[in-house]
Parts: C-alpha cells; sequence; structure tokens
C-alpha cells in the first residue's frame, strides 16, 4: 500500500508539473498582441519634404472653401432652413437647430465635400497631392469669379469676420489629427505622413506645434484682456492635468502601444499643455513684449541644443530619473512655451493691435501672408545653416516651421472674405463648439479600432473602409451633440 500511495503522488506531482509547464507555455493574454509590431510600424521613419507638406496643407483649406462656394451656387441656407435657434453666452455663439432633417443633409455635405476628400488625399491619393492643389485652386478660382459677378450687389456680412477664419483654421486642425491619429496605424497610409524619428517634416509632426500656436493666436493674452492671477492660470491647467494622467492610465492599463521617443515614457500631449499654461501663468507679460520673451527663450534654448543637449535628447540614453525617462517631453517644453509667446504675439500684432482690423480685409490678409513668407526664409536658413527641423527636441528650426506653415493655412482660410454670403458650415460648427469633446472621441475610437484589430495587416479596400466609416461616424456624433445644444469646454 505504501508503495501504491507513492506512485499515486509521483504520478500527482508529474500531471501538475506537466500542466505548469504547459500554462507557462501559452501566450500571456493582452488586450494589444501586436503592440511592439505597431510601435515598429510608425518608429525609424524621416517624413517627407516641406513642398509635399505645404501642398497638403493647401488642400484642406482649399476643401473648406470650396464648400463655402458650393453652398453660395446652389443657394442653399441650412441655418434658416433648419430653423435654426441662436443664443449668446460670454460672446459664444451657440446654434441650436430645430430641423433634423435639413441638418443632417448639410452634415451628410460637408463630410462629402470636406472630411472625404481629405481622407482621400492623405492616404490613396497621396501621390496626386500637388495635381490636387492645382486643380482646386483653379476649380475655386472659377467658382469665386463667377460667384462674384452674380453677387456684384451683395455687401459682406458678419460671418465674414476673423473670427470665423480662425475657427476654420482651429477645425481644420482638428479634422487632421483626428483622422491621421488613426489612419497612421493602416498600411495606406503613407509612413512619410507619419512622425519623424529625429530629423525632418511630415503631416502629423505640425500636430502638437499646431495647437499651441492656434491657442496662442486667440488666447487672452493675445486679444489684450486680463486673464487673472496665477491662482486662476493654475485652476485652469487642472483639467489638462487630469487628461494627461488619465490617457497614461488608460494607455498603461490597456497595454497600448507607445512611440516611447516621441515623448518620452511617461509623457504624452496634455502634460506638454499643461506646462505651457503653468508658465504662462507666472510668466504673465503684455502681449508687445512676449516676442521678445519668446525669441530670447527660443535662442537660448537652441543654443543650449548645438551645445551638447541635442546629443543627449536624440540618443537612447535614458536614466532611472523620471525626468530621463520623459526627456524628450521635458526638455522641449522650453520649444513649445517660445513658440507659444512668438504666437500671442504674432495673434496681437496682427489681429488684435489698435492699428490691426480684426475683419479679413485684404490688408489683413497680405499682412498674414508676408509674415508667412518671412518666416519660411527664416526656416529655410535655419534648417539648412543652423540645425535641421526637429519635432522630437523643437528646436528653433521646427517652431519657425510651424508658424510659417499655419500662417499661410489662416491666410488661405482668410481668404473665405471673397466668396460672397460664405459662413461656417455646419460640421465646422459643430466641432468648433465641440472642439475637446471630438478630440477625446476620436482618441477613445482611435483606440478601441486598435484594440479589436490588427490595423497593419489589414488590406488597402477594408483600411479606406474602416477609416471612412470612424470619419462619418465621428462627423455623425459631433453633429447630433451640437444639434441638442450640448457642449463641452472645461477652460
Amino acid at each position: 500500500m505504501v508503495d501504491q500511495r507513492g506512485g499515486l503522488t509521483k504520478v500527482y506531482i508529474f500531471f501538475n508539473l506537466l500542466s505548469f509547464l504547459m500554462m507557462d507555455s501559452l501566450p500571456k493574454q493582452t488586450l494589444n498582441p501586436n503592440k511592439h509590431l505597431k510601435e515598429q510600424f510608425v518608429s525609424n521613419l524621416d517624413g517627407s519634404s516641406i513642398l509635399e507638406i505645404a501642398a497638403l496643407l493647401t488642400i484642406v483649406p482649399l476643401l473648406v472653401l470650396l464648400r463655402y462656394s458650393i453652398d453660395f451656387h446652389w443657394k442653399i441656407d441650412y441655418n434658416n432652413g433648419g430653423n435654426a435657434v441662436s443664443s449668446k453666452k460670454n460672446d459664444d455663439e451657440i446654434v441650436v437647430y430645430r430641423n433634423w432633417k435639413a441638418y443632417t443633409n448639410a452634415i451628410s455635405l460637408d463630410f462629402i465635400f470636406i472630411v472625404f476628400p481629405m481622407l482621400l488625399f492623405f492616404t490613396v491619393l497621396s501621390e496626386w497631392v500637388y495635381l490636387g492643389a492645382v486643380l482646386l485652386s483653379l476649380l475655386l478660382l472659377i467658382l469665386s469669379v463667377t460667384a462674384k459677378r452674380s453677387s456684384s450687389g451683395l455687401q459682406r456680412g458678419p460671418s465674414l469676420s476673423f473670427r470665423a477664419s480662425v475657427s476654420s483654421y482651429r477645425v481644420a486642425l482638428m479634422l487632421i489629427t483626428c483622422l491621421c491619429i488613426l489612419a497612421v496605424d493602416f498600411t495606406i497610409f503613407p509612413r512619410r505622413y507619419a512622425k519623424t524619428e529625429t530629423y525632418g517634416t511630415s503631416l502629423m509632426d505640425l500636430g502638437v506645434g499646431s495647437f499651441v500656436l492656434a491657442n496662442a493666436i486667440v488666447s487672452r493674452q493675445a486679444r489684450d484682456v486680463s486673464s487673472g492671477n496665477w491662482i486662476t492660470g493654475l485652476k485652469g491647467t487642472a483639467p489638462l492635468l487630469l487628461l494627461a494622467f488619465i490617457r497614461l492610465v488608460t494607455t498603461s492599463g490597456v497595454d497600448y502601444q507607445v512611440h516611447v521617443t516621441e515623448y518620452g515614457v511617461h509623457w504624452n500631449f496634455f502634460f506638454t499643455l499643461a506646462a505651457i499654461s503653468i508658465l504662462t501663468s507666472f510668466v504673465n507679460i503684455p502681449a508687445k513684449y512676449c516676442g521678445i520673451l519668446g525669441f530670447s527663450v527660443l535662442a537660448g534654448y537652441q543654443t543650449w541644443l548645438i551645445s551638447g543637449l541635442n546629443t543627449y535628447l536624440l540618443s537612447d540614453e535614458r536614466g532611472t530619473d523620471i525626468i530621463s525617462k520623459n526627456k524628450e517631453g521635458v526638455y522641449s517644453i522650453l520649444g513649445y512655451w517660445g513658440m507659444y509667446l512668438l504666437g500671442v504675439h504674432l495673434g496681437y500684432r496682427l489681429f488684435y493691435a489698435k492699428h490691426s482690423n480684426i475683419r479679413s480685409t485684404t490688408s489683413s490678409i497680405a499682412r498674414v501672408f508676408l509674415v508667412s513668407l518671412l518666416l519660411w526664409i527664416v526656416t529655410i536658413l535655419l534648417d539648412n545653416y543652423v540645425q535641421r527641423i526637429s519635432r522630437r527636441t523643437c528646436n528653433m528650426p521646427y517652431v519657425t516651421w510651424v508658424l510659417a506653415q499655419d500662417l499661410q493655412a489662416l491666410g488661405i482660410f482668410m481668404l473665405s472674405s471673397y466668396i460672397p454670403m460664405n459662413k461656417l458650415s455646419s460640421l465646422e460648427e459643430a466641432i468648433d463648439q465641440n472642439l475637446l469633446a471630438t478630440f477625446l472621441l476620436a482618441n477613445l475610437v482611435t483606440g478601441m479600432v486598435n484594440l479589436t484589430i490588427d490595423t497593419i495587416f489589414a488590406s488597402p479596400f477594408s483600411s479606406l473602409l474602416i477609416l471612412t466609416a470612424y470619419a462619418f461616424a465621428l462627423s455623425a456624433i459631433i453633429g447630433t451633440i451640437h444639434f441638442s445644444g450640448f457642449r463641452l469646454k472645461f477652460w
């Protein structure tokens, strides 16, 4: 009996050991099994040419202006047809629509003429960018000339304000961001449009810089409006910090792919915006002096980069301390803060100073294009003789490139003043009233798609189908939110 018990014990131990080994050999369950492949898919990229990105960023405002022209030629007025009811609170107009059918028709047309063509040029039509820019420019010119002839007696309305142009510009940035953050995970999206590893320019490299500049141009500081003391500023930063930590926790919790060399191990876009807000709260100076301070910050930071900091930031060296782990995000704050200060100064001088006319007049449009041209020249000189453009370090050439490119795009949007009876499209109004909600929803859906679909293995047709469905769903949801009169704004 003893031997029998001993034999049974040995058999029991053997099967337990075998079971343990089999379980250990099975792959660990994860929500993102291809995490490393997806990270490699967006790594070590060199970007595209400055000229191609400029052409691509010319197409976007042209599509919007064409949408305005089409509305005029078709004599469509969705605000009146939709029985819109407007209310104002703190100078922010909220439009509540009562006719669902008219509103959905407007949103659908906006998607067809603005969002879908953007998606096509970012993916399957990427090789036709230059031709597309030329053809769209010619088409807009023809429509504008015919529209002007048929409306020679019409006067410009309030919808032609600089504020409307800036709203279009900010909405376009949001649409580009929302489309790219998901499209980049598919093979249909050209790798040259994804973020560069060290030096170079790409469509997605403009992202965070453009957001910083857009916020600077319309900031209270640029408008020379008192923003309270530093305590008030810190309170306004709280939502950004909350979003930053939520993103950090959620991406870690679901094992989501993170391109470490973009910001660092823990850092993200919201931390950068929060840091700029905190610095601005403590160093709150009049807009007319922001240019001097911004240039000084950038000049000092660029000197530091050339003196050796650049080598450290672009190396694989990472210590155990929190700053070293997030070196890209932490040190680039200086570059983004300098960019913000220059943006405040340019916004004040170009649009809000006493000599400036806040309406999109010929003189104001000419000033914007002139400053953009000067910044393009400075960018080329810096890129060739000082240091190549680098989003990762946010060096001075990167800052001047973002300023030049975004002012060029804003100048094109301001040309809407030459299109009779133009106004923001319904989708633009919807996104403009809920920029934060749009961005958060896009990030949420992007995460869900990545966790449920092996995006890097999807066929071109499937990829385009998924991206189109995503873009339409995003437009429809934000449109529905706007139709109900809801607005999500934390600051």
